[in-house]
Order: C-alpha cells, then structure tokens, then sequence
C-alpha cells in the first residue's frame, strides 16, 4: 500500500512539475511575444521626427502635414503627358551620375580570427596605399592561405617572401601562402592597395578570406579638389577681402542711395552692378562696375551676372533699395566666414532677420517632399548672435567660388529667393547674424512711372506660380512643397 501511495505521489509530483514547466513556457511565449512587439505608427510618428515630420530612414513621405501643402502635380500642365516619364529618365541618369553604387552598410561578421579596416581607408585616383589592419589570430594550422580580392584596385606587398608565398601580385586577387603564422601577419602588414580606375569619388569594397571566415571592407577613392587660394595682401584689408555685389531694375535712385552710403564706411571697397533696365544709365562712380544685360534678363541671372565678375574671396550681397547704417558692420560677417565651416551667412534688414529651415524627405515613385520651415536649427558656436539655418534674407555674405557652383538658376526671372537656398541645400552650409544690419529705403507715397512698373514686375503672376511649381516638380523630384 505504501508502495503504491509512493508511485502515485510521485507520478502526481512529476505531473505536477510537467504542468508547471508547460505553464512557465507558455507564460514565456507569452511574454516573447510582448517584447517581439513594436511600436505602433502614430507612436512611431511621435519618437522619430522632426517638427511633426516623420523621418524615419526609409519611410516614404507623406505630403499630408500641418502645413500649407503643394500638391505639385496639381500644378502641372495638363496637356504635357510625358513630363513624368522624361523626369523619371532624368532622375536614372542623376543617381548614375551621383549616387554611390557601393552604399551597402557593411557590418562586421563574428570573424574572430581576422583583423581588418572597418573605416577610414581612402586612396587617391591611381594611388597606392597599404592596407592597415590586415592580420590573422589563429594558431595551429598546418598551412594557412589568404585570399584578397577587389574591383577597382590590384594588390601588391613590400614583404620580401618567395613568390610561391604570394600569388597574384598586381593583379585585383592575390592569394598569401604560408605554413607560418608569423609570416603571414609579416606579408599582411606591408600588403598595398592601388586604384587603378580614374574616378573622383567611388567606393570599392574589399575581400578578405581565410577557409570558411569571410570579411569585406571599403576603401573610398576619392580626388581631393586643388587648394584655390586668394591672397588679400599683408594688410588684409576689407576691400581685398570683399565685393559688394547688387542688382538693379527701374531703380537708378535706389541703387545710387546705396552706393552712396556703402562709400560712408566703406570707401574703397568695390561694388558689382549688374543692370537689365531698358533705358540705361552709366553710374559714374570709383570702384563701381556695372555691366549691363539684355532688358528685363531677370533677377537670378543678374545675380549670376555680378557674382561671376567678383575676385575677392567674399562677396556681400544686397539688394538696391537697401543702405548701409553704422550696424552694417560686414568685418563681423567676414570674421564668422573665417572661423567657422560656414559658406554663407545673413544679416537682418530693419532688425528683421528673415531665415528658414529646410527639411527634405526621400518618398516614392511620385516624388519626394520638401517642408520649409520657419527658424533655424541651432545656435552657432562661439558667435552668440548667431544660428545655422537653410536660408536667409536677401543681405548675406558668402564664398564667391562656392555660391557660383551652387549657381541662381537663371529661369527665375522675376520674384525668387528662397529657390536658391532650395537648389543649394546639401551643398552650402549657411547662417544667420542678427547683429549685422543693413536699412531699407522707404517707398514714396507719391510713385514714379518706373515705381509704378517695378511693382507690375515684381508681382508673381498665376502662370509665374504654376511655372515655379513645374520646375520644383521636375528639376527635385519633388511631389510636394510644404511651408509654415
């Protein structure tokens, strides 16, 4: 009786501890399965953004925001069917152009017995390097063989081994054998790379194998531009340094105005005019040049026009109706040039320091998004007055040389400003200084002719809208343009 009341107390004890590890599993199921969850979009939406603006890598934009939202090919003309086909061959050829066809994410495997370069290695066009970082850590084997392999490159080593040890020298696969470990870490060490495709910028990605361990690395091509240097003479004057550059249309006693109060504090300094105006005027003034274009040309093209015939390292521009006060002090933008990684940067105009964000944001196959945004990203780094944004107001200084391969698209003719920071974004770091001032001339009650016909011309017209709207469309790849 005993004997039984054992068995059956412990076969109860070993269902018992069957049900409670069956009830232990389950409750880890279940709680593996809680925390395989993720977040839901809005909470997505909420941890991962900007401004409201979803930018999660890889999620396609959404032109729905809380904002004022251009639909741009609501703006398209109708009656061209083709527009998004010939977009869509442009964009191909851009990103062949452009993108990297090397932008894999590398990620190192568990290779615990091969050392190599994760970042950094870089080469000139048909120069030669070592490669650092190449080495085994595995002893014992009775013969260890290493293979090497590449695209754009051949490899080579300074070690002095017996060709047999060294297989494919000069050529994109070589193959290390040796029985000797120490000797193998002796040939890794002094291995060369050479690039043997001219390319200015690329990527090849390197092989390193040893049995069943495998590991792949970048070696980034990349020409350096050429030093292009301006020598402002031993007195660094401002007038060595920088030009002031203007436009002028129907204005001739606005821009006069301005000349005449830049040449209260800046005597010398040079001034570039560029004029579209029909009936002309010679401004007959020392160190002024003023270079007349066909009537009417437009406003980015007289941009271009002026800041093309600049010399100096800086060029300060300013529109023709504005003038110089004892805040326009342009040393201080100069100073913010030189000490800092900035290519361009604003003042304010009346105290008023326009500026605005930009935030782009790859989408689908109808385009991406653009959202401009009011402000700046953050303040600037030793200069208290000042923050880095996308775009400024109309009064900025900027390195001539850089803004001139950025360019002013010469199709925007009439009211346009905001489209430059637009085509620059990416390749033009730019601030604002709210401490550097320039005036503005007041309008007359009492209006000229040529007043009266400037204001017709700076008017954007319906078509003139439509007409920005279609570029944006097709030069970015855009589908929507969003502002607040």
């Amino acid at each position: 009786m005993k004997l039984k009341t054992s068995i059956a107390l412990a076969l109860l004890s070993i269902l018992l501890l069957l049900s409670y590890k069956t009830y232990k599993e389950k409750k880890r199921d279940t709680k593996t399965e809680f925390m395989l969850k993720i977040l839901p979009n809005e909470k997505i939406l909420q941890n991962f953004s900007y401004t409201g603006i979803g930018l999660f890598h890889g999620h396609a934009c959404s032109c729905e925001n809380k904002s004022t939202v251009i639909h741009l090919k609501d703006r398209l003309n109708k009656e061209d069917g083709t527009i998004k086909a010939r977009r869509d061959k442009e964009l191909k050829h851009f990103k062949k152009r452009y993108g990297s066809v090397n932008n894999n994410v590398l990620i190192a495997p568990l290779n615990l017995p091969l050392s190599y370069p994760i970042h950094g290695t870089q080469v000139m066009p048909l120069h030669t390097i070592f490669l650092r970082g190449l080495s085994v850590y595995e002893e014992g084997n009775q013969n260890y063989e290493v293979t090497l392999e590449a695209s754009l490159g051949t490899f080579n080593t300074f070690a002095d081994v017996p060709e047999e040890q060294v297989e494919g020298r000069g050529n994109n696969k070589m193959t290390i054998s040796t029985p000797y470990l120490q000797v193998l870490n002796h040939i890794l060490q002094h291995v060369t790379y050479t690039s043997t495709v001219f390319d200015i910028d690329a990527t090849d990605i390197v092989h390193f194998k040893m049995g069943n361990h495998k590991a792949s690395f970048p070696v980034m091509i990349k020409q350096p531009p050429m030093p292009f240097l301006f020598d402002s003479g031993p007195d660094q004057k401002i007038s060595s340094l920088v030009t002031i550059t203007t436009k002028t249309f129907l204005r001739y006693d606005k821009v006069r105005l301005l000349i005449k109060s830049i040449r209260e504090f800046y005597p010398n300094i040079t001034i570039i005019v560029a004029d579209d105006n029909e009936i002309t005027e010679k401004i007959e003034e020392p160190n002024v040049e003023q270079y007349f274009m066909p009537y009417a040309k437009g406003w980015f093209a007289g941009r271009n026009l002026a800041v093309s015939q600049v010399t100096t390292k800086y060029f300060l521009w300013v529109d023709d109706d504005f003038f110089f006060t004892k805040d326009t002090k342009i040393e201080k933008l100069v100073q913010v040039l030189e000490e800092t990684d900035l290519d361009l940067v604003g003042g304010s105009v009346d105290n008023t320091a326009f500026k605005f964000r930009i935030v782009y944001q790859e989408g689908d196959e109808e385009g991406d998004c653009l959202y401009r945004r009011d402000g700046y990203y953050h303040n600037l780094e030793g200069f208290p007055n000042c923050v880095v944004a996308s775009g400024v107001v109309n009064f900025f200084m900027a390195h001539a040389r850089r803004v001139l391969a950025a360019g002013f698209d010469p199709k925007l003719n009439r009211v346009a400003h905001s489209e430059f920071f637009v085509d620059a974004f990416g390749s033009l770091r730019v601030g604002s200084c709210s401490d550097v001032v320039a005036g503005h001339q007041q309008r007359t009650p009492a209006q000229t002719d040529n007043e009266k016909k400037y204001v017709v011309f700076r008017q954007d017209t319906h078509e003139q809208m439509n007409f920005k709207m279609n570029l944006l469309y097709f030069k970015h790849n855009l589908k929507c343009y969003t502002y607040k």
